[in-house]
């Protein structure tokens, strides 16, 4: 049972301890005084990753399996107005160039290789691999099935998408309700429907062989909401590259 004391003029709160905050001691001790300390049992939090550092005499990266090393594209440090941009506000670069890959997997009785070759500009999944710094740049390493697609030109229009990937050009969101009133943008529906632009080979199924998507270009979709990476093209279009199983239904 919780009780109190009072030493000094300063008072002192015992309070249980409850399941999931476990105190070094039974009890956790807070003072009324400016400051006080818990000490707790360490539990696992909240982990923020940084780049990892290389040492200056490595030179060279070698990825292992179906790993890809990535050099990424400098963040954009002004927006499209020409208004400077400050460290936080940048966008983190999804984009790069392929400088190593690794010499790919077993699935079944074959040996896949990496589909992407080096030089080639690729588009990756956000938040996928490891940050990794040498040579003065950065890059990152990341699992082949994580780069999105490959984009050769500046308009995300173009994108070849790779494995069971699907781009698809969004569906522009209502500007009006039904009975005539104009939507501001924060009360605009995020559509989840869309037109497919392009497709990619396929997965590989157990022996190691593509297996073909479901959906083709030109098709109307349905597609999971939240799902997949959104990008916008250089006209202001909209385009979501998404898993060809975040697809829900074709439209006629």
């Amino acid at each position: 049972m919780a009780g109190a004391t009072s030493v000094g003029g300063c008072s002192s709160v015992y309070l249980p301890s409850f399941q999931g905050l476990r105190p070094s001691s039974s009890t956790v001790k807070v003072s009324s005084s400016v400051s006080f300390r818990m000490t707790l049992n360490h539990r696992p939090g909240l982990v923020v990753k940084a780049a990892t550092t290389v040492a200056p005499k490595y030179t060279t990266l070698k990825p292992l399996g179906d790993r890809v090393l990535v050099k990424l594209n400098a963040a954009e440090e002004k927006s499209a107005g020409g208004i400077l941009l400050p460290t936080t506000a940048q966008s983190k670069p999804q984009g790069g160039e392929v400088v190593a890959v690794g010499e790919g997997r077993t699935v079944g009785l074959k040996q896949v290789e990496v589909d992407v070759k080096t030089g080639t500009p690729v588009v990756y999944s956000k938040y996928a691999g490891t940050e990794v710094e040498f040579n003065g740049a950065k890059h990152l390493l990341l699992k082949e099935d994580d780069i999105v697609g490959i984009l050769e030109t500046d308009d995300v229009k173009d994108l070849k998408p790779l494995n069971d990937r699907v781009l698809i050009k969004v569906t522009e969101a209502e500007q009006t309700t039904a009975g005539g009133l104009l939507l501001t943008q924060s009360s605009k529906e995020k559509p989840s429907t869309g037109t497919v632009i392009a497709v990619g080979p396929g997965p590989l199924d157990e022996e190691g062989n593509r297996k073909e998507l479901t959906v083709s270009p030109g098709n109307t979709v349905l597609y999971s909401k939240y799902a997949g990476n959104d990008f916008k093209g250089s006209d202001g279009t909209e385009y979501i590259a998404l898993r060809a199983t975040d697809v829900m239904a074709v439209l006629p």
